[in-house]
């Protein structure tokens, strides 16, 4: 699983709105994540949307091997290209000597 959501959610739903792939859900007495449908923001933003906007702080991603996230990306999104796959986990491309 990328992303969980610990007892110090608040449940204010901000994660639930920002999450791109509709990974995340209300639920009781927390949101829900669908493992399978959560990226970590791979293909849309550089970095995990859920945890810059929660004011709480309760949301903890493990990280999967991008690999992975790029495949999971693909089966949700047959044809369509990520975009700022480049700044994913500020690893930018190596810049000319």
């Amino acid at each position: 699983m990328s992303a969980s959501i610990s007892d110090a959610c608040i449940t204010c739903g901000a994660c639930v709105w920002e999450c791109p792939n509709g990974a995340i859900v209300p639920g009781d007495p927390r949101p829900v994540v669908t493992a399978g449908r959560c990226t970590e923001c791979y293909g849309f933003f550089g970095e995990s949307q859920c945890v810059v906007v929660c004011p709480a702080n309760a949301i903890d991603i493990a990280l999967e091997p991008v690999e992975e996230l790029a495949h999971r990306f693909s089966g949700l999104y047959p044809g369509r290209a990520p975009q700022d796959t480049w700044i994913w986990r500020r690893t930018a491309p190596a810049e000319p000597g």
